[in-house]
């Protein structure tokens, strides 16, 4: 009795053990070779030259490199999203969106402004006003025909691009 359960106990080691090698990849590479892994083969071998798949192949996959997947057009890699990474990804997204938003309203706000200012300079030169200002020293000079013409040409530019 001892040397019968010795057996048995000797058989199903061997078979538990042995298990593993079950799921293994047989294949043929591009110089003829049988090649044996428990890895898949690499991506550039053809579906015929695959002479043996284990039997659950989904838990022995590695996941695949992204090299391979792009070299590899006909292949999909499998996508595994996590809902949480996504939302993340996506409140991100959703702030980037905001933030730009803001920034052009900002900008937008601040055309307008420049705008109605450029406006406004603009007439009162037009209507031949006088008009003074202080220079570096700190004194008042009144604008001449020259410097009224460069104030008004730089309003114009201002009015064209900044009111559109």
């Amino acid at each position: 009795m001892p040397r019968t359960s010795i057996v048995v106990f000797s058989i199903l080691l061997g078979a538990t053990l042995a298990f593993p090698a079950a799921a293994q990849w047989k294949w043929r590479d591009q110089t003829g070779q049988m090649q044996y892994s428990d890895l898949p083969p690499p991506s550039g071998v053809a579906d015929k030259d695959i002479l043996h798949r284990p039997t659950s192949t989904q838990r022995r996959l590695p996941p695949a490199p992204a090299a391979s997947a792009a070299s590899a057009p006909g292949l999909a890699a499998p996508k595994a999203v996590e809902p949480e990474l996504e939302a993340k990804r996506r409140n991100v997204e959703e702030e980037q969106v905001a933030k730009n938003k803001a920034e052009a309203d900002k900008v937008a706000a601040a055309r307008v402004e420049n705008c109605s200012r450029a406006r406004s300079q603009l007439r009162m030169l037009e209507d031949g006003m006088r008009i003074a200002r202080v220079n570096d020293k700190g004194e008042r000079e009144v604008l001449d025909d020259k410097a009224r013409a460069d104030e008004m040409k730089r309003a114009r530019d201002i009015v064209s691009s900044d009111c559109k």
